[in-house]
């Protein structure tokens, strides 16, 4: 019965029905045993590096990793953006969008007094007539030396209207054009996140959400632009008692710039999230005999 399951080698030992098989395959590779033992394990690995290969290779084929070539494109069109997102928060923080000022002359004395503001607060400012240009019929600009009182608007605090000149400021559209910044640099920030994560997981996937968040956060702010100047026009409208004179200043400008160039940065984007270069669409390359 038990030499069913059992077997006797040549030396008299005990072995089970697969040991006879495996101690002749012993036997035959004893000599060259190590280097056969070797040789598979690094067919082995071979096989399963060359199977990570073909998956990278198909993974990147259909777009969803990016290339040294790609990285390098969407990091420059990262930088591109990140200008805008900087100019607009300078443009933002700063009061310098408009400056109010009347005639020098209003007065009738050595000094004059002239009004810049923001989205935030507002400020006015004492300055000497005899440090102003002769040529220049209005008190300012206000980048000159003066005595200076700065305010935060009571749009945000009790909720009433601002007076400037005997003008009042128009608190809807104020409060307007500051939530549509304040939306712009949300939409922002969820841009920039998408493009890290696409960067660090080396995702083209992610380029699409961002190049979204740019170029919205881009039209926002040049609404945001649109809609101060309406309520710049309805402060003027409001009292025609003190005529002023007013022009846009530097933080306009940095706001109007910012607000470009994050569209031209989602632009960027969106043409590098699609799977095929689009100037070997509509630029083929011709063969050198033709």
């Amino acid at each position: 019965m038990w030499s069913t399951f059992f077997v006797h080698d040549e030396d008299g030992r005990t072995v089970g029905p697969g040991g006879v098989g495996a101690a002749a395959a012993a036997g035959a590779g004893a000599a060259g045993g190590p280097a056969q033992g070797a040789a598979g394990l690094a067919n082995l690995m071979s096989g399963r590096s060359t199977f990570g290969g073909n998956k990278r290779r198909r993974t990147t084929s259909t777009g969803n990793t990016m290339s040294e070539a790609q990285e390098g494109k969407i990091k420059l069109a990262f930088f591109v953006a990140i200008v805008g997102v900087v100019l607009t928060v300078l443009g933002v923080g700063t009061e310098f969008w408009v400056e109010l000022s009347p005639p020098k002359s209003f007065y009738n004395n050595q000094t004059c007094m002239t009004a810049h503001y923001g989205l935030w607060k507002g400020c006015t400012k004492t300055l000497w007539v005899a440090d102003i240009d002769p040529e220049r019929e209005s008190c300012g600009p206000a980048e000159l030396p003066g005595e200076s009182n700065c305010t935060y608007f009571k749009f945000f605090t009790t909720g009433g209207n601002a007076v400037m000149f005997q003008k009042t400021t128009q608190k809807n559209l104020n409060v307007a054009a500051a939530m549509l910044a304040l939306f712009s640099l949300f939409l922002m920030v969820m841009g920039a996140i998408c493009i890290t994560m696409s960067l660090s997981k080396e995702i083209l996937f992610f380029l699409k959400p961002a190049s979204f968040c740019f170029i919205l956060s881009g039209v926002l702010v040049l609404l945001s632009l649109i809609v101060f100047h309406q309520s710049v026009l309805a402060l003027l409208a409001s009292d025609h008692t003190v005529p002023l004179h007013h022009e846009l200043s530097w933080s306009v400008s940095c706001v109007g710039c910012a607000g470009a160039v994050l569209i031209v940065g989602g632009i960027l984007f969106v043409l590098l999230s699609l799977p095929y270069s689009p100037w070997e669409r509509c630029l083929p390359q011709r063969d050198g005999s033709s």
